[in-house]
């Protein structure tokens, strides 16, 4: 038995369950119907608040959405913790099952907000995507720059003059630029309503080779671009695509449970700010369950590049609105180079793999890898959505 399995369900929620507020989303079943919910975690208990909230989206663009988690009358369905044992034990005909904590919002994600995961995309680029170069290209590329990169400020003059006398190296890279730049990268990691949440299964590409997990925070943000809360995600990446051309990105990071968030969206309130979201650890653990293999490591946000509030404001302003909110990875340190399968080869992961992002004030977030061609497809949408919720009679 493995340490993870070993964990009991109370593990995989905050440290101070009865101080955070918790939002999330359930598929549930009924007697008279069956569909998500908006649930509200308050002092560990599990609350269906769906009549006051059809969406988290909706939720999120309440002023009073902390009052309204906090005190919306509510069917109590269980407690927090039941619930994820309940998923962890992926029981089908459970009558309650984890969903991600967010639906109609697009999923945006930042990339190369961290000096680590920076130098492992040049590495992915100058190595073509082929992990067998990557040890080679790693030893020398420090060289090359020359400096400590976590020590420049994106955008400064400091950063221009590393440009040009990179440039005139010929050691410059299009990571750089979004690394070091005053311009994050801020992509559409996938789309509303994919996400898969706790429990479920992460999809890999059958063609790829070399790939890994990416454990990040992400904001949960509304529409007039204030973060309303937190949540731990999986930004699932496979390297070796990605090394082959940037112009691959879309192919690499949107796939079938190739974005995991959850298990819950903390709201922001006198317990949990931004400021707790900025000093936060974020630890992986990645078990194989084919060959004992184990590989932890720790992120530290204190050492992100790009603060998370201009993230936000590189994101949604008066060049970029979105009405429905928007959920925002922030970006991860942690490219794992521990070899495998073979000396020099760094890690991939092999199906079966079991992944847990956490970090004390958000819990844990659990998934295993599997082929994003044999997992559950992707069929309940936007549209199955509202008809969903006007059938159950919760919209107008």
């Amino acid at each position: 038995m493995t340490a993870s399995t070993q964990l009991t369900a109370a593990n995989y929620l905050p440290d101070d369950l009865g101080h955070a507020l918790l939002i999330g989303r359930v598929w549930r079943k009924t007697d008279h119907h069956e569909g998500p919910c908006v649930v509200a975690v308050r002092n560990g208990d599990v609350y269906d608040i769906t009549s006051s909230a059809p969406t988290t989206a909706d939720l999120f663009e309440r002023d009073d959405a902390v009052d309204v988690a906090r005190n919306a009358p509510g069917e109590r369905l269980c407690s927090a913790a039941e619930l994820i044992a309940a998923n962890l034990a992926n029981d089908a005909s459970a009558t309650l099952r984890l969903l991600a904590p967010c639906d109609v919002q697009p999923i945006k994600a930042c990339g190369v907000t961290f000096a680590v995961s920076l130098i492992e995309r040049v590495i992915e680029e100058q190595a073509g995507g082929d992990p067998a170069k990557a040890e080679e290209v790693r030893q020398t590329i420090a060289t090359v720059i020359g400096t400590d990169l976590s020590k420049v400020k994106p955008g400064s003059d400091a950063a221009a003059r590393l440009k040009a006398e990179l440039e005139r190296r010929g050691a410059w890279s299009q990571y750089m630029e979004v690394g070091i730049g005053p311009d994050a990268e801020v992509f559409s990691k996938s789309q509303p309503m994919s996400s898969v949440g706790f429990g479920a299964d992460v999809g890999l590409l059958a063609a790829s080779t070399w790939n890994n997990p990416e454990p990040e925070i992400v904001l949960a943000v509304n529409s007039k671009a204030v973060v309303v809360g937190a949540a731990l995600g999986n930004d699932v990446n496979l390297r070796d695509i990605e090394g082959r051309s940037a112009l691959l990105l879309g192919k690499c990071k949107d796939n079938n449970g190739s974005c995991s968030i959850g298990p819950f969206v903390r709201l922001f309130d006198g317990d949990f700010t931004l400021d707790a979201v900025r000093r936060a650890s974020v630890s992986l653990r990645v078990e194989g369950v084919d060959d004992g293999f184990l590989l932890e490591g720790v992120s530290h946000m204190s050492e992100i590049s790009r603060d998370p509030a201009d993230l936000v404001a590189q994101t949604c302003g008066k060049h970029h609105q979105y009405p429905d909110g928007f959920m925002l990875f922030l970006g991860t340190m942690f490219s794992p180079i521990k070899d495998r399968d073979a000396k020099g080869g760094g890690f991939t992961h092999h199906l079966g793999d079991i992944v847990t992002i956490s970090t004390p004030q958000l819990g844990a977030l659990r998934n295993t890898v599997q082929l994003c061609t044999e997992i559950t497809p992707w069929t309940f949408g936007v549209r199955a959505l509202y008809a969903n919720l006007v059938a159950r009679g919760l919209l107008g």
